[in-house]
């Protein structure tokens, strides 16, 4: 039976469910992974801020990689259960972490890089090649891929709204011991999104994640390089790409927008991912959650995002398709997701203002910064995986989704270095001579950094149009 212009193959359903199940394990994972360092490992707040922004920022730089090794090597479904398996085996390490960082620390802080590292690994493998797919069931120029990415995020949050809500209700009780929980409910998740496709396994990985172990270890405790790694990496993989004598001008001129959007979305995501680290802190410190009879755990509150693209992703997907002729390009509608952002950075900054030491704020305050987060994060996020698909050259697929995550990662190491910035009673910080003393100057922040990143590519938007060559796209 034929698909019509409206229905999506069948295959896109497959794929919102194994990535639904991936992103239970990640979100769960990483709602309560900052909770688990500073009150079981007690670690500080800039320690766990910048091991958490380490983290994140390997889980986004290995799909270059993984990205690679797909396109020469192994293909798509292959790299995708290799992955699922790496991220299983590094939960299941999280959980027996979680069972002995009391009556063993040295070997529960082994147990904790091991299961990060195992994480990264396996993430690389997996998160690019799934993304890529979703683009290999429609031709080029199909109309439907913006739709189709869009109900594919909604896949993603799906299982990014059930993790950190099942994983924080056995998790974060209150009793560090009961963080291991947690992890086991994520390794589950991520083995019922590997049992989805077909079960693989290989011996080389094993040394690439003991590779993303030391990695991890080396910058955490030894030596921070993994921001040099990062402009290294974009350097190399821009010199490979560019020097390719079999690329016309024209797709060197599509991958060049690639390039210039996965700059400018580096100050979306390291504002939108203080969810899993200073906000975290914000619910956990400074936010009422009593309802009487129940107080709401801070990690649930990063179930919210999920929950509202889940509400919100249809509408989006409408939207773009109804607009037809008159849709606004991607670049666009980017730039009025990192606006959003700004917007509801505003909302929180003067929910804070004036507020004095000690008082909490309400719930609301949170929840409505997370709803237009979530707007902004749709106008984003699944536009952008659909315009990497529409202007990548096909033997390029895989390796510039994973440049696209690149970004992602410089953003997420971005992210820990200003969520240590969070500010405490007594204790000032400053990031490029911007004073902190308060939750308002820190909000503002964002406020800033997003909102000039939105000005720009608005007014960049019609050179990046004609880049694109758009009538060989649409």
């Amino acid at each position: 039976m034929s698909e019509t212009k409206t229905s999506h193959p069948r295959g896109l359903y497959v794929l919102f469910a194994t990535e639904m199940w991936e992103r239970f394990n990640y979100y769960g994972m990483r709602a309560i992974l900052v909770l688990f360092m500073t009150k079981a490992l007690l670690y500080d707040k800039v320690f766990a801020s910048n091991l958490y922004g380490s983290y994140t920022g390997l889980v986004y730089l290995t799909p270059l990689i993984g990205g690679y090794i797909a396109d020469k090597y192994w293909g798509n479904r292959r790299s995708i259960i290799a992955g699922g398996l790496l991220m299983a085996i590094g939960e299941f390490i999280m959980f027996f972490c979680g069972s002995v960082y009391e009556s063993s620390p040295q070997l529960s802080s082994l147990l904790f890089f091991s299961g990060l590292g195992f994480m990264i690994t396996g993430n690389g493998f997996f998160k690019p090649n799934i993304s890529s797919l979703v683009g290999q069931l429609y031709r080029k120029g199909d109309r439907r891929i913006d739709s189709a990415y869009t109900i594919f995020y909604m896949g993603i949050n799906v299982g990014g709204g059930l993790g950190p809500f099942v994983c924080g209700l056995v998790g974060d009780t209150g009793n560090p011991a009961d963080f291991k929980w947690a992890f086991l409910a994520a390794g589950i998740g991520m083995l019922i999104s590997v049992i989805i496709q077909k079960l693989y396994q290989d011996k080389y990985l094993v040394l690439f994640s003991v590779l993303m172990i030391g990695l991890f270890y080396v910058d955490a405790k030894i030596f921070s390089f993994l921001s040099y790694l990062l402009v290294a990496s974009v350097l190399f993989i821009a010199f490979v790409i560019f020097a390719d004598k079999s690329l016309s001008k024209i797709e060197k001129e599509r991958i060049g927008v690639i390039f210039i959007v996965a700059f400018f979305v580096i100050f979306f995501w390291s504002a939108f991912e203080q969810a899993g680290a200073s906000l975290t802190f914000f619910a956990e410190e400074q936010t009422q959650r009593d309802l009487g009879f129940y107080t709401v755990p801070a990690s649930l509150f990063q179930s919210l995002n999920s929950i509202f693209v889940i509400a919100f992703a249809p509408v989006f997907a409408w939207l773009w398709l109804k607009l037809g002729k008159r849709e606004p390009t991607a670049p666009f509608k980017m730039a009025l997701g990192l606006l959003l952002l700004a917007v509801g950075y505003l909302v929180i900054a003067f929910g804070v203002k004036d507020v004095q030491p000690g008082i909490k704020v309400s719930m609301m305050w949170l929840t409505s910064m997370y709803a237009l987060h979530t707007w902004g994060e749709l106008c984003l996020s699944p536009i952008g995986l659909s315009l990497v698909n529409k202007l990548a050259p096909m033997k390029l697929a895989s390796l510039l989704m994973a440049v696209w995550f690149l970004a992602n990662a410089a953003a997420n190491k971005l992210a820990g270095v200003l969520s240590g910035l969070y500010p405490e009673e007594g204790k000032v910080t400053s990031f490029l001579g911007y004073q902190i003393t308060n939750m308002y100057d820190f909000f503002m922040l964002f406020v800033c950094t997003a909102g000039i990143a939105a000005a720009i590519l608005f007014v960049s938007t019609k050179k990046l149009k004609s880049m694109m060559h758009e009538a060989a796209v649409e």
